[in-house]
Formats: structure tokens, sequence, C-alpha cells
């Protein structure tokens, strides 16, 4: 009877877990294939923690019900079980190799740049954003409560480069789980397929002076037509271009008219 169930328990568990879906775990699904792999790999993080944790705690609870203390009477004593300590030992072993091959490719994938279709050259200031596409003439600026919109196209190579003009910011787009430091002198260069549309928030990660909270921004993915219209609609005199990529966030703060209107950029 006991092999008859054990039987059916096989046949039945792999069916009923098929139809289970992971938990986030508190990330998200990711718009970029980097980004969905970094989703994958942080389930895989958590499963593998949670079923060791718990397997741990369960022979710990185990153990202390088992050989508690009862009278005066001692446990019998055991020691040198040659195969459960190799087992306990190559396990974890191979648990760590498994976990630190599956991370390296993850981030192969994450740091890869391919040959890009569309540039952005991205400058964080106190307290804002300036999004620079070179050779389009279009420069989109926005601070504090603007929200300046990154807008990019979907299905193509996207070269970013990232610098700031004053302290150290930080880059974060929550769904494309990736953050990258903003830094004075220093370039940042990242790239993304972007593979999903949609509009995502982004936001400054790191303290950097008075209105640190209000360094918003957007990402807007659209199609690659959509991308080439808003492109025409936003163009600048190639003068104004160079104008308002040149400024400086003291420039900005002070509110000189280098950069075009601030709108939501939407493209339908």
């Amino acid at each position: 009877m006991t092999s008859r169930r054990a039987a059916l328990l096989a046949v039945i568990a792999p069916l009923v877990l098929a139809g289970c879906q992971l938990p986030s775990f508190g990330a998200y699904h990711g718009i970029t294939k980097g980004g969905t792999q970094s989703y994958e790999l942080w389930q895989g993080f958590s499963v593998i923690a949670a079923v060791v944790g718990g397997g741990t705690f369960l022979l710990i609870l185990w153990a202390a019900l088992r050989y508690r203390r009862r009278g005066d009477t001692i446990p019998r004593q055991t020691q040198y079980n040659v195969p459960l300590e190799v087992i306990y030992t190559i396990v974890p072993i191979l648990i760590v190799i498994g976990l630190f091959a599956a991370t390296v490719v993850v981030e192969n994938q994450v740091l890869s740049e391919p040959t890009p279709k569309a540039t952005v050259n991205i400058t964080a200031f106190q307290w804002g954003w300036k999004f620079v596409y070179p050779g389009e003439n279009v420069v989109v600026i926005g601070q504090t409560t603007q929200n300046p919109t990154m807008v990019v196209p979907e299905g193509v190579n996207v070269k970013m480069n990232l610098v700031s003009s004053d302290v150290v910011h930080g880059f974060y787009v929550p769904a494309l789980n990736f953050s990258r430091f903003a830094q004075p002198g220093l370039n940042n260069t990242f790239t993304f397929n972007f593979d999903k549309t949609g509009t995502f928030k982004g936001q400054c990660t790191q303290l950097c002076g008075l209105y640190h909270s209000l360094m918003y921004f957007q990402l807007q993915v659209v199609t690659p037509t959509q991308y080439r219209t808003w492109l025409k609609a936003n163009a600048l005199t190639p003068a104004q271009a160079a104008a308002a990529a040149a400024a400086s966030a003291n420039q900005i703060n002070a509110g000189i008219p280098v950069k075009p209107a601030q709108t939501s950029y939407g493209v339908n």
C-alpha cells in the first residue's frame, strides 16, 4: 500500500507543481532580456535559500525534539558517519558553484554592449536629469517636479552614457532591475534592448542633497516608428541643441531657457 501511495504521489506531484507560479519575491519581471534573466536569477536564489533555510530549521527542530533530555538518560553518542558528512559537505559546494555559474551568465548578459542603433547621453545633476540624443538635435531636461521623460525605441540596442555634473547620483529604473552610479568625471556605459513598450518610473538612488527625494524621471519605450516621429517632433535647431546639451546644472537651476518646453512627450 505504501509503495502504491508513493507511486501515485510521484505521478500527481509534477502535475500539481506544473500549475504553480513562483512568487516574484519583491522583484520586477524586467523589460529587457538582462532584466528578465536577473529576475529569474533572483527567483532561483530565493527558492534555494528557502529550501536550504527551511531544511536546516527542520533538522534543528527534529534534533532538539528527538534528542531532548529525558530524565538523567544521556542519548547514545555517535560520530564519524562518513557518507553523511560527505553529503553535507559536497551538496553546499555544488549549490555555491551552481549559483556562481548562473550569476556569471546573467552578469555577462547585463554587461554586454552589442552594436547600438540609438544612443542617449544621460547627465544627472542636482536635482534633475538631462537626456541628449546625439545627432538628432533633441535634448530633454527636467528637474525636481518636472519628471523629464527619456524616450527610447523597442527592439533595438540602445546605448546609454551616464555621467554626473556635480555629485554622485544613482540611475535606477525598477522595471529594468538595473542601477548604476552617475559619477562626475566618469562615464558609465550600458546597453539595453527593450522588449516591452510602456512608461516606467526612474529615480535617483543616492542621497545627493536637499531635493534628492524629487529627483525622478520617466522611461518611455515606444515602437521604432513612434520613436522616429517623436524625434522629428522634438528636434531643435542645431544651435539650440548645442546650447541645451552644454548647459550646466547651475544654468538649468537658474531657469535659463535652453530646453524644449516640458511636456509628457507622449507618443500614442
